[in-house]
């Protein structure tokens, strides 16, 4: 089969497209022939080896993927899950990080999830990291009767968590992005108002936008001073969700910011979505997140499809921080 092999860690070009050997499913598992790929800011940070874990080398990128079942392990019943059916295969959620970019996967059948038949293998790619780590944020940190500053909330998280904020209630939603194209398609998802974080003053307009009180929360991704500019502006009381691979490069409070915390009575909360799984809440919460979109309760945006063979570009576009929603290779 074709794959995407990191051999030696750097830029976008080493990423190389091979032959490897297709694998076999063992016990307990599926073959899954794959139709999307996602690709995610963390594959990025894995292709520099910058990212919290390192992978071993030589390495398969790629943790979500959605396709058809190609086989069955000798133990899994062909009546619970039948060769052809189309899933999603949230590796990630089985604490498998490896794999994606290629055109078969084996992936545990217990994290294994059907998909609606009007929702397509791109949709649910986009649904897997970034749908459920949206999902979860808003559960762990509900938002009703709250105001909401997203970061990033042009990206794959940041327009779900802005669409489901809404539906949970949140009273003001103040969406963060780099561009006015950005701005534009947030406010198109339900977001209130549009601040562009590019500007070094983006805070003064947040500032105004609310009438001189800060977000209650922030749901916080994108690091490094956007970090602790909105920790600044944050209200009393208020919390700040720090997730995504971003914020483990560079964060450091002083004694200021530590006193500013104390004194207002404000809070920042780590969030890691895959120690909140099972296959028992994978299944449900996925396949909420798969229903409300086949039924057009939330839109997933496709920023970008490309070849398996061209996912260096794909990491390019991500980089460079143009794209609006997911990035998905297709083999």
């Amino acid at each position: 089969m074709k794959a995407i092999q990191l051999r030696r860690f750097g830029n976008p070009d080493v990423l190389d497209y091979i032959d490897v050997p297709t694998p076999v499913p063992g016990p307990g598992e599926v073959l899954v022939q794959v139709h999307a790929a996602g690709v995610n800011f963390a594959d990025t940070l894995m292709r520099q080896d910058r990212y919290a874990i390192t992978p071993p080398l030589s390495a398969i990128l790629g943790s979500e993927v959605a396709g058809t079942i190609a086989a069955l392990g000798v133990d899994v019943d062909a009546n619970t899950i039948a060769i052809g059916t189309r899933v999603a295969a949230p590796l990630f959620a089985a604490n498998i990080s490896l794999g994606g970019y290629a055109e078969f996967v084996v992936v545990p059948v217990d994290y294994i999830v059907p998909l609606p038949d009007n929702l397509s293998f791109d949709q649910a790619t986009a649904l897997m990291v970034q749908g459920l780590t949206a999902a979860y944020l808003i559960k762990q940190v509900p938002p009703a009767g709250k105001t909401v500053l997203a970061t990033g909330a042009a990206g794959g998280v940041g327009s779900f968590l802005v669409q489901l904020a809404r539906q949970a209630g949140a009273r003001h939603i103040v969406a963060a992005a780099s561009s006015e194209q950005k701005l534009a398609f947030t406010r198109s998802l339900g977001a209130d108002v549009g601040i562009d974080y590019t500007d070094p003053h983006w805070t003064v307009s947040l500032n105004a936008a609310l009438g001189g009180a800060g977000p209650d929360i922030i749901y916080e991704s994108v690091g490094g001073t956007i970090t602790m500019d909105g920790l600044a502006a944050l209200a009393p009381l208020g919390q700040m969700v720090i997730y995504g691979a971003l914020n483990i490069q560079q964060f450091a409070l002083g004694v200021p910011d530590l006193l500013g915390l104390i004194f207002k009575n404000q809070s920042i909360t780590g969030f890691a979505l895959v120690p909140l799984l099972t296959p028992g809440s994978l299944k449900r919460e996925l396949g909420a997140l798969f229903d409300d979109a086949a039924q057009g309760l939330l839109t997933v945006t496709i920023g970008g499809v490309y070849p398996l063979a061209d996912a260096a570009d794909a990491h390019r576009a991500l980089e460079a921080r143009n794209t609006i929603g997911k990035l998905i290779l297709v083999p």
